[in-house]
């Protein structure tokens, strides 16, 4: 066995940068909890909660100036994009930061998402 930079025996050379690079690798994607799966049932309850008064059931608007959530009309943006876009508002539309959390915002997107 090669000894390490610490004098430590190591059984596989570069074992511990591939260790240390995952565990960053891991950090960094979960960094603000976006990394899970997401969860449409719960945000199918969020946006009936949250979304539908303007958005509608079916993600058709009812109000001016909401605008449908087809997949024409926004949809096709990255879901960080989306995160930030509901996490600020705009016009008519609340701030959610602070409401929701990035978990149940995430939820919702994927839930949006099936409304096409």
């Amino acid at each position: 066995m090669k000894p390490d930079m610490k004098g430590r025996a190591s059984t596989m050379p570069g074992a511990g940068r591939l260790a240390g690079a995952a565990v960053i690798g891991y950090v960094l994607l979960t960094a603000g909890g976006a990394l899970h799966a997401a969860d449409t049932f719960k945000g199918r309850q969020l946006y009936t909660t949250n979304c539908v008064t303007c958005h509608g059931a079916t993600g058709k608007s009812v109000i001016p100036g909401a605008p449908n959530l087809g997949l024409g009309d926004g949809m096709m943006r990255p879901d960080f994009t989306l995160l930030n876009a509901i996490r600020s508002g705009k016009n008519a539309m609340p701030a959610f930061r602070g409401i929701l959390s990035d978990r149940d915002i995430m939820d919702v997107i994927a839930y949006m998402r099936t409304l096409h």
